[in-house]
């Protein structure tokens, strides 16, 4: 998913550190520097500050091409295609491009390293984000950043309503929007992503909670199941009956969030790492009155989506992948995690959550309510194709036709006939 509140400008800046190998050249086995290439974002800058340490620690000389994301993509479509060796450690966005990236080969085979070292501890790793960087049963990255769906509410307007406590199931949280919507004229009882492919993602917690999923593992489409056809129709209820007046179809989360955080709605399910847009005063007319809970619970339980919004991924190309993976075993190890989760980064390792000093800048509902969804939650908030952005648009269709009062369970039945010859003509 793009963050445009986290990742930086597109302009390409590439920062040079330690050029000069100390022994051994710049490419072939054991080469003493390692060739890294990472996104705009807070994580990357952090992680070059903290670089000394690790040329100290190893006696290796980092090297590191900084790339706004369309460029970073720019240049693995050129190079990755070409075979570079050129690229050692590589940033990427697991459930936009890992499924692309594991069929072409790019991604090496990181299962046996992230078994190798007991003080690193893959175990540490949350579920969700684990399963989004394990491709066919072999793990080909290592997540760096993550983020839940979670609801967002309005304390204030619960406490009007006398409602003692935000909704725990998708039924109550239903019930709780019409009746804040009743009491409080201008105000919507629930918002949320609209447009056709920006919603999937958060469309995806509510598909699985009722039980439904995108395929079922082996290739068939599952879109127009009865519990797909149900979450279609109730995401997309809610907001037509229950969203705010003369809605667009086109709101991704920077609209959603306008109309949340200037007052305009009760509730809002969106991304956890998206939280400082609705707390901030600076940004947020209701920033005091912001409560976080767990995503609620459907037929099917809660399982929201608990994704890695980037990885790190080792080119298998590269002649000097065991440096390569010493810079990310380290990069991702439990002091670095610590530290850019105490920056605001949220980390996918279970360990920091659990650490008053990485939490404590963030709310304390918000690490609650993590908490809780973390244990269903599901490791991909999209499909898992190769053409994600395809995908999108075909799945993405009924939302919007639930939304403006269209038959979504006919839309289900046609997106799921033309998704099931995509996915077949992916498997060719």
């Amino acid at each position: 998913m793009l963050r445009r509140s986290v990742i930086g400008t597109s302009l390409a800046v590439v920062a040079a550190l330690g050029l000069s190998a100390c022994g051994g050249g710049d490419s072939g086995e054991g080469s003493k520097t390692v060739r890294v290439t990472l996104a705009n974002h807070v994580w990357t800058d952090n992680i070059k500050k903290a670089l000394p340490e690790f040329e100290k620690q190893t006696g290796l000389k980092v090297q590191v091409t900084q790339l706004g994301e369309d460029q970073l993509s720019d240049q693995y479509n050129v190079k990755l295609n070409a075979g570079t060796n050129e690229i050692d450690v590589m940033m990427y966005r697991p459930l936009q491009e890992g499924r692309l990236f594991a069929k072409n080969g790019y991604l090496a085979d990181l299962t046996d390293k992230t078994k190798s070292s007991s003080e690193w501890d893959w175990s540490d790793f949350q579920k969700g984000p684990v399963e989004a960087t394990t491709d066919e049963g072999k793990v080909v990255g290592v997540p760096i950043i993550t983020e839940q769906e979670v609801l967002y509410y309005r304390k204030d307007l619960l406490q009007k309503a006398g409602i003692a406590n935000p909704p725990k199931t998708l039924d109550e949280l239903k019930a709780d929007a019409q009746k804040i919507k009743d009491q409080n004229q201008g105000v919507a009882g629930f918002v949320a992503r609209t447009g056709k492919s920006p919603a999937v993602t958060q469309f995806s917690s509510f598909l699985y909670s009722f039980g439904g999923d995108w395929s079922d593992g082996s290739g068939k489409a599952t879109v127009n199941t009865p519990e797909a056809k149900q979450a279609y129709a109730f995401y997309g209820g809610l907001i037509k009956d229950l969203g705010p007046a003369n809605v667009s179809t086109d709101m991704s989360w920077p609209e959603a969030m306008a109309i949340f955080t200037q007052g305009q709605a009760a509730f809002y399910t969106e991304a956890s790492s998206l939280y400082k847009n609705a707390t901030d005063p600076a940004k947020s007319k209701v920033a005091d009155a912001v409560g976080f809970a767990p995503f609620p619970a459907g037929p099917a339980g809660a399982k929201p989506y608990g994704i890695p919004s980037w990885a790190l991924g080792v080119n298998e190309a590269s002649d000097n992948k065991d440096n390569a993976w010493k810079f990310i075993e380290w990069a991702t190890s439990k002091a670095q995690t610590l530290e850019n989760q105490k920056a605001g980064v949220p980390g996918p390792r279970t360990s920091v959550w659990g650490n008053p000093e990485a939490v404590s800048t963030y709310p304390k509902d918000l690490v609650a309510a993590m908490a809780e969804g973390d244990k269903g939650a599901v490791g991909y908030d999209r499909p898992r194709v190769t053409k994600v952005a395809e995908a999108r648009e075909m799945v993405g269709q009924p939302i919007v036709d639930a939304i403006t009062g269209k038959d979504s369970a006919s839309s289900a039945d046609t997106a799921n006939e033309a998704f099931q010859k995509f996915l077949d003509a992916e498997k060719k």
